[in-house]
């Protein structure tokens, strides 16, 4: 299933900082940066219980933000792209 993941998270204190670094590893750890800090994730369903678990694990609830926006198995068609596009989209060949 897709799983899009969007953040806010407070930077005014060093620890904050701390978090955002934290949060976009964890997201990259699942999947592709889209925008600065939105994250495409396509994961099983036990993936995506421990992705948001870490996520919660990092997160300060009175500063930061999360949003989960789940498109499910048939993604392809509930998501559309346009203009630049400077990412690899979710499901292109890596090879490394």
């Amino acid at each position: 299933m897709m799983v899009v993941i969007g953040y806010d998270v407070s930077t005014k204190t060093a620890s904050g900082k701390k978090r955002l670094k934290k949060v976009a590893e964890t997201c990259l750890n699942y999947g592709i940066r889209a925008q600065n800090s939105v994250f495409e994730c396509v994961v099983n369903p036990a993936e995506w219980e421990l992705l948001k678990n870490e996520l919660f694990s990092i997160y300060d609830s009175d500063e930061d933000s999360l949003r989960f926006y789940l498109l499910g198995a048939n993604w392809q068609r509930r998501l559309e792209r346009y203009g630049k596009e400077k990412n690899l989209n979710i499901d292109d060949l890596l090879i490394l």
